[in-house]
């Protein structure tokens, strides 16, 4: 009678300033998404300790294998609706990375907070690394909460933050692409079960507007967690020249998107460079390798992404859906 020995377990790699990583053993794994099944208890567990872990040495290669393996670590991944840029769709549930400028960085943020359920996990894939740049940084939303003025931090805690958007065809997705469908009506319904004021606009642009918590407590650890895309969404995160230009062509109310303080005072452009400081303070970073697959709790980590010299193909899941609960209505733990 012969016995197989349990694969080896990874190794952990822990330095400051990198997020955790994981070291598959050599030679990669021939079926990665049975050793994602295998070792998904591990993963989950590091996610859960660190808030964010980067499986290196797992080899993969192709969208397909990626699915698989996303497959294995999230039961049921769920589609990108209400995205504020076009993704490419691999597979139900699986999409490239938000096009975006390369030259231009990607700040701090988590994944589809403004929506009413937004994802308790992110899963990524690096099938191609950029020659130069293109890290996705990770930082602690609870640390950066603690880093914050707290009167800042109090007044988004009692009034949360306003996201505004107007769709158009020039810039962004549209409201097509975002709803995924063509009929308003379908749109509307969305909107009213998501908590979206909307208002259709003479020349058939649509206009939201959604309130959301700007501190949640995560429903594992119990922390307070500064989680929002107020920052990243707002025009004074913009580059100068972009910004004037969006601004002479739709006018400072009808803006693709812009954020404001939950009850509807403009965000100043100083608030807006102190929370993106705060932010820089508190990132860690690891160049990504072709091959690589990332695992991010998305209440916990905000994650960012670098100026890279393409080319650049990150594979994006989702998973987890979750109910934000507004710290001042949680447990205090």
């Amino acid at each position: 009678m012969s016995f197989t020995s349990p694969a080896p377990m990874p190794l952990e790699d822990l330095h400051p300033g990198r997020p955790p990583v994981l070291h598959v053993p050599a030679p990669a794994p021939a079926d990665p998404a049975a050793w994602a099944a295998g070792h998904r208890d591990t993963l989950h567990g590091l996610v859960a300790e660190h808030g964010a872990v980067l499986v290196r040495g797992l080899g993969l290669r192709d969208a397909g294998q990626v699915g698989s393996v996303f497959g294995r670590l999230a039961p049921a991944l769920m589609a990108d609706t209400e995205a504020f840029a076009p993704r490419r769709t691999y597979a139900p549930g699986v999409y490239s990375s938000t096009v975006w400028p390369a030259n231009q960085p990607m700040c701090m943020h988590h994944e589809l907070s403004y929506t009413h359920r937004p994802p308790g996990l992110l899963l990524l894939a690096c099938l191609t690394a950029p020659a130069t740049g293109g890290a996705t940084g990770l930082a602690d939303s609870a640390a950066v909460l603690d880093a914050l003025p707290p009167e800042l931090v109090q007044r988004f805690e009692q009034e949360g933050w306003l996201l505004t958007r107007t769709y158009n065809d020039d810039i962004g997705a549209s409201w097509t692409e975002v709803f995924g469908t063509e009929d308003r009506s379908a749109v509307e319904e969305h909107c009213r079960a998501n908590a979206i004021e909307f208002a259709w606009q003479g020349d058939g642009s649509l206009r939201t507007r959604q309130r959301r918590p700007a501190v949640v407590r995560h429903p594992v650890t119990g922390r307070r967690c500064w989680f929002n895309q107020i920052a990243f969404l707002n025009e004074w995160t913009l580059a100068p020249e972009v910004r004037e230009y969006l601004v002479d062509v739709y006018g400072p109310e009808a803006l693709p998107f812009n954020t404001r303080f939950g009850g509807g005072d403009p965000i100043g452009e100083d608030v807006v460079e102190l929370i993106n400081t705060v932010y820089a303070e508190h990132t860690v970073r690891e160049p990504w390798q072709s091959g690589d697959l990332m695992l991010i709790d998305n209440l916990r980590t905000a994650h960012s992404r670098e100026p890279f010299e393409p080319p650049r193909e990150v594979l994006v899941a989702m998973g987890g859906p979750h109910l934000p609960v507004p710290a001042s209505e949680g447990s205090t733990r």
